[in-house]
């Protein structure tokens, strides 16, 4: 799909962030919107911002992915308003992160439910009917580096986005009979409101220590509108694996090759995470 002039593009998580500037991004490549989030007022100020820039929102509906239900009302409203769709952008997500000790289940739940259930949702209400119509289309699935390595604390999230990874690796054979291509994205650091709003179980979060953590992260961090190019240029390249950053390129290529090294460096980035712990839990984790 060289052109998405024309195309009828769905984009979950168009409220802010990646969502927000992949649906600017496909607009003024020409397509034309489907989009949620469950964020209803950043949902319609991003209609506005398309429209403003004389791009055209075919739908725009406030929800939540990881309500089966609610995602299969609305798929049915919008083929029956606009058939069938010819891109698939799974963006939206959520993130929670802590050691194991920490974390609940309602934790792990959230992050199954909507990093993951969320999607398949998506894909299951959305996909089928472009396999049907025959013109072929594409799939693109916003993963993370932490569907790639092996990141501290990120058990929850990985299992998530580790999942989806998987999906999108069968999906990309299993759909390539029928002209449809799949991308996964995977992101390193992105400065999204995403920043803000990360829980890390377990920490306070105006510990000084945690100000700076997130300052690194952000002093190093793609913004969300280079993030919006990569995933338009992998849709148009027919890229399956779309990074986003350098260092995750040459993070999993080592991780790959030289697997003794990669574990040595991720144990290493635990003992580093360890001392952010109270004194009492890195006692109990030893």
């Amino acid at each position: 799909m060289k052109d998405l002039s024309g195309r009828k593009c769905l984009i979950t998580g168009a409220a802010s962030g990646i969502g927000r500037a992949t649906a600017l991004a496909a607009a003024r490549a020409g397509a034309h919107l489907v989009l949620t989030d469950i964020a209803a007022a950043g949902l319609a100020e991003t209609v506005e911002l398309v429209r403003a820039a004389d791009g055209e929102v075919l739908d725009a509906q406030a929800l939540d992915i990881s309500d089966y239900d609610a995602v299969t009302a609305w798929a049915q409203r919008v083929h029956d308003a606009h058939d069938s769709l010819d891109v698939v952008m799974n963006i939206a997500g959520i993130s929670t992160w802590g050691t194991v000790e920490n974390l609940e289940h309602r934790h792990w739940r959230s992050m199954i439910e909507v990093n993951l259930m969320g999607p398949i949702h998506i894909i299951e209400n959305f996909v089928p009917p472009m396999v049907r119509a025959g013109r072929g289309g594409h799939l693109v699935n916003v993963s993370s580096a932490a569907g790639l390595l092996a990141f501290p604390w990120h058990a929850a999230y990985s299992a998530a986005k580790y999942g989806l990874r998987g999906i999108s690796e069968v999906l990309r054979f299993d759909l390539e009979r029928h002209d449809i291509g799949v991308s996964l994205v995977v992101p390193g650091a992105v400065h999204t409101p995403l920043v803000g709003t990360v829980q890390i179980v377990g920490l306070d979060p105006d510990d000084p220590r945690m100000a700076k953590l997130r300052g690194a992260f952000v002093g190093r961090a793609a913004t969300p509108e280079h993030v919006a190019d990569r995933i338009i240029a992998g849709i148009k390249r027919n890229r399956f694996l779309v990074y986003t950053s350098t260092d995750i390129r040459v993070g999993y290529w080592f991780a790959r090759k030289f697997a003794w090294p990669y574990e040595t460096a991720m144990r290493y980035a635990n003992r580093q995470f360890s001392k952010l712990l109270p004194a009492q839990q890195d006692s109990m984790s030893r």
